[in-house]
């Protein structure tokens, strides 16, 4: 008879103290876009997640527990903020850009060249999502610590207690992750202002109008002399002035 192993019970650890500013807000408007539905949304989501791994580790299903709290349901949290936040900048910078052309007259054929195309918004979203960069190397960890807390036994408490340890340095890093994010949005609307600004500074070229203005006078200046006798008149200038009515 094989005696069933002896599981340490599955505790998940309140995110909310180690999510830090994520929680409380940094009281700034990075590039002056209001950013806390989207980070309170990300709150949400992973409160809402270890709030669904306790239910689960309650009902024994500690893979499942586990899992909700794991790697990939973080990364989705956090890339779905970094993709709205990218969406929202751009949207904005859209419709300054738009308007800004229509005050200066920009040709319609050039304003289509202005809107931020698919290969933008995916570099927009890389160097937003860069951010995280720290984040990623911790939840890597803590997916190398699942399986070890997922069966451990009273002999192996450290195992659980560093994969619990590992959660909180998820939220931590989250949170850092959140603090660059608002530099990285605030760095990303410097350069849209800078290329709205190029836009509202542009001005319809002036050569096409000097020429035709200095060809203008240069042609009265001809039929002056001409018609004042100072130049001889060539013949189809002649046929031409014979068939007009006097």
């Amino acid at each position: 008879m094989i005696t069933p192993r002896l599981l340490l019970p599955l505790r998940i650890p309140e995110l909310g103290p180690s999510l830090g500013k994520l929680v409380t807000g940094t009281g700034r408007r990075p590039g002056g876009l209001a950013l806390d539905a989207p980070r309170l949304q990300l709150v949400t989501k992973i409160i809402e997640r270890a709030g669904e791994a306790r239910r689960l580790a309650a009902s024994d299903e500690r893979a499942a527990a586990i899992a909700a709290v794991g790697r990939d349901a973080w990364l989705a949290a956090w890339e779905e903020t970094v993709s709205a936040i990218g969406q929202t900048l751009l949207a904005r910078a859209a419709d300054r850009l738009a308007a800004e052309a229509a005050a200066s007259r920009v040709p319609r054929r050039r304003r289509r060249g202005l809107v931020p195309g698919d290969g933008e918004r995916r570099a927009v979203a890389a160097r937003l999502g860069a951010s995280g960069a720290k984040l990623v190397p911790t939840l890597d960890r803590l997916d190398a610590l699942s399986p070890g807390a997922c069966e451990a036994t009273p002999a192996e408490r450290q195992v659980l207690e560093a994969w619990q340890d590992a959660l909180k340095t998820s939220a931590r890093r989250l949170e850092e992750a959140w603090l660059a994010l608002e530099e990285a949005v605030d760095r990303e609307a410097l350069h849209w202002d800078r290329v709205v600004a190029a836009v509202a500074a542009w001005r319809r070229p002036m050569w096409p109008v000097l020429v035709a203005t200095l060809l203008a006078v240069a042609l009265a200046a001809w039929l002056g002399l001409v018609l004042g006798g100072f130049l001889s008149a060539p013949a189809w200038f002649v046929s031409v002035l014979q068939r007009v009515p006097w």
